[in-house]
């Protein structure tokens, strides 16, 4: 299994006082993901669960919009060549899509943005329908998303730099969970997952994510069926408005005993 941390030293001052320690810092690394053995993005992300973050990314870039669309997806493996297992190759069925290919990114794609690199701004365009219907949620399950996500985060705990998306179900079970240094590539595991798992559309799920909630965390959620958003921190001005143009459910700042909603307030009892 993959180190999603690793061992560093750091000098620690206090009141003026210098002690060197051992500390984990929260490992980050690049994953190419290659199309038919052709290169595509870079993604800096956290090792672990490489292919539900290839899948999920090939969704929310909307090259794939199905599991029927994957064939396989491996590392490429080389024991001359150990740098490979940071290369995951994804095979379609069929010919791939080369007009969304090209409208689409060939660059790094870093933690902090899952959009940096699009070659247009049509690009940016979500070509799904608006979600209608979804569960019905009390906000008192709500408030406690956060609480769940950060206690499942086994990785923040070594290291204090660790986003988290977590899927909550109609029950109020936690389904799944995926710690990452990018808030989306978290939510891209996660998403992923279901996607292998041919699980979607999820609209019968919340998700929970840490930090705050960008275009980008409402167009992940809006291409795999999810009604409800739910983020730590606040939202960005386009991401209420896809919210509210998608039929999203979107709560920020839900903390402290507390939350704001921003859109379709109707599924939040």
């Amino acid at each position: 299994m993959s180190e999603t941390s690793r061992a560093v030293e750091v000098t620690r001052v206090r009141g003026g006082v210098r002690v060197v320690e051992h500390d984990h810092a929260a490992t980050e690394e690049p994953m190419e993901v290659r199309i038919h053995g052709e290169a595509f993005a870079v993604i800096m992300r956290t090792p672990g669960r490489d292919h539900d973050l290839a899948a999920g990314f090939l969704l929310s870039e909307q090259i794939v919009r199905g599991p029927d669309e994957i064939d396989v997806i491996r590392h490429c493996t080389n024991p001359d060549t150990p740098e490979l297992k940071n290369i995951v190759d994804v095979t379609l069925h069929g010919e791939p899509p080369a007009d969304r290919i090209r409208e689409r990114r060939q660059v790094v794609t870093s933690s902090s943005c899952g959009l940096c690199g699009r070659v247009t701004l049509d690009s940016l365009e979500v070509k799904a329908p608006a979600i209608d219907g979804g569960e019905q949620v009390t906000g008192e399950a709500v408030l406690e998303w956060p609480n769940r996500l950060r206690f499942a985060q086994a990785a923040f705990d070594r290291t204090g730099g660790m986003h988290a998306a977590g899927l909550f179900d109609a029950t109020d079970v936690l389904l799944d969970v995926a710690e990452d240094v990018g808030r989306h590539s978290a939510v891209d595991k996660v998403v992923g997952r279901m996607l292998l798992l041919e699980r979607l559309p999820l609209t019968a799920y919340g998700l929970a994510v840490s930090g705050r909630a960008s275009f980008e965390i409402i167009q992940k959620a809006l291409l795999a069926g999810i009604p409800i958003v739910a983020a730590v921190s606040a939202p960005s001005t386009l991401a209420i408005e896809l919210a509210e143009e998608s039929g999203i459910t979107l709560l920020g700042f839900v903390r402290d005993g507390g939350y704001n909603i921003y859109s379709h307030a109707k599924r939040i009892t």
